[in-house]
């Protein structure tokens, strides 16, 4: 039974739980503070009685010292016993009329004697046979007669009695009352948090594997006080971060896709060119045999290009989890000779293009890795020259910035488009969507050079107007390499 009115205590709304419990608390209350009245109110009506009993007996014993009878010193429905004592035992006299006597009179022997031996005012509370509960008391008339009064408890116990029952019947009301209205104000209070429930009901019926998910409710009522206004706070707080978290990942799962399909894309390309060229070189081999070396070197270049491809590929994998597994191998190195070995490679490999080298202050120390920093000037270099008409001139700067070093890869080109400019770095981005790729390159140029930056971190930027394209490294002076996300 107590099992089961716990648990649908416990199955109750926090409102009618706490009202219930504050109705209970009130009981407590109530119930202390009319023991209380009720106990004090006895006391003084008792102690009333008690001294109306001392100064009738007053009387009492004055008339029965001078006549040895009460006159007309008696009360309705109040008794009388004189004791002679002088003996050592209380011998009842007659009374002057039967009725002054109660039916037992052992109660008032008893309490002459105890007067006897006390020698001062006994009072007691006793119920007597027949007639109900009385107040005694015993008192020394004169030497050897004692005189025990009793007066009636009755109206005593109807003025508690009534008492009793207005403070049951108004703390009845007053806890009924309570209960109703708090639960109704208790209600009223915490609708607010209600509404948080209802909000968060609502967000967890909301599909979150939706692409670009986005929560659609906000806990916005206002009210409740400072606490529920925290609450509302940091709940609210909770969902932008989830939304945070949402965007997060339905643009990481963007970016997934649209990698997994551009790199399918680009394998695609070699490899039937790869195919094609193998169908080729086995006709030639049979059939036209001074045909297979050809054959045979484009075999051989298109199987480069993948693993040039590959390899880029590869390296942004490992960059991205760069906190697992970093490709960098940092150490000082002369940013001002990596530049100059750059410029030479690029004067090898493309003759055609003028380049100007402003080698700034030497040397310009850095740590890095410079298999990767080179790597990252060859691309911008390879970048000036295969998106620039032949002849373009092309320079290379590099200089120191407070505690920064910069490297400057400019061109004279065309220039890249305002709407292009944000992109350019992203993977598989070509500015001119018409290019070759043999001529265009696989567009993973500059999103590897503007990992590997970050990675050192450093950060890559682009300027550019029509007649001139300028890319800026700047990469810390003094602070060791790590990986930048």
């Amino acid at each position: 039974m107590i099992r089961r009115l716990a648990r649908s205590y416990a199955g109750l709304r926090l409102g009618t739980r706490l009202a219930l419990g504050l109705g209970a608390l009130a009981l407590v209350v109530f119930a202390v503070v009319g023991t209380a009245l009720t106990t004090y109110m006895r006391d003084y009506l008792t102690a009333q009685l008690d001294e109306q009993l001392s100064l009738a007996q007053v009387g009492q014993s004055q008339s029965i010292a001078a006549s040895g009878s009460l006159a007309d010193k008696k009360y309705y429905r109040w008794y009388y016993a004189v004791y002679d004592v002088r003996g050592g035992s209380p011998v009842l006299r007659t009374p002057e009329d039967s009725g002054d006597l109660p039916a037992d009179v052992d109660d008032f022997t008893e309490l002459a004697r105890a007067q006897t031996g006390e020698g001062t005012e006994v009072m007691r509370t006793l119920h007597l046979q027949g007639a109900g509960d009385y107040r005694l008391r015993a008192c020394e008339v004169e030497p050897g007669v004692v005189l025990v009064s009793g007066a009636p408890m009755d109206e005593i116990d109807d003025t508690m009695r009534e008492l009793i029952t207005i403070q049951a019947v108004t703390f009845g009301l007053a806890l009924l009352a309570l209960v109703l209205v708090g639960r109704r104000v208790l209600r009223r209070g915490l609708k607010p948090l209600s509404d948080l429930t209802h909000t968060a009901h609502g967000i967890a019926s909301h599909d979150l594997t939706e692409s670009a998910s986005r929560l659609p409710l906000r806990a916005d009522r206002k009210g409740g006080g400072p606490e529920v206004e925290e609450l509302r706070t940091a709940f609210n707080t909770m969902l932008e971060h989830i939304d945070s978290s949402l965007a997060v990942r339905s643009e990481a799962e963007r970016r997934l896709r649209r990698f997994v399909a551009d790199a399918s894309h680009e394998l695609r390309t070699p490899l039937m060119s790869v195919r094609g060229y193998a169908d080729l070189f086995q006709y030639a081999a049979a059939n036209e045999p001074e045909e297979r070396d050809r054959h045979l070197a484009r075999l051989r270049a298109e199987a480069a290009r993948m693993g040039v491809l590959l390899d880029d590929l590869l390296l942004l994998a490992r960059l991205d989890a760069a906190e697992v597994e970093t490709p960098l191998r940092p150490r000082e190195t002369d940013l001002v000779e990596l530049a100059a070995e750059a410029a030479d490679a690029f004067r090898a490999a493309h003759p055609d293009r003028p380049l100007t080298v402003d080698p700034g202050p030497a040397p310009v120390a850095v740590r890095v890795d410079p298999h990767r920093i080179r790597q990252v000037l060859d691309n911008l270099l390879t970048n000036a020259a295969v998106h620039t008409p032949p002849g373009t001139p092309v320079s290379v700067g590099v200089g120191v910035a407070g505690d920064r070093a910069v490297v400057r890869v400019a061109d004279a080109g065309p220039g890249i488009p305002e709407a292009d400019r944000a992109k350019v770095f992203d993977r598989f981005y070509r500015v001119d969507k018409a290019r070759s790729r043999d001529r265009g390159g696989s567009g993973l140029g500059l999103a590897v050079a503007h990992s590997l930056v970050r990675a050192h971190g450093g950060r890559i930027e682009v300027s550019s107007t029509p007649g001139r394209t300028v890319f800026t490294v700047t990469l810390p002076l003094t602070a060791t390499a790590s990986p930048s996300r």
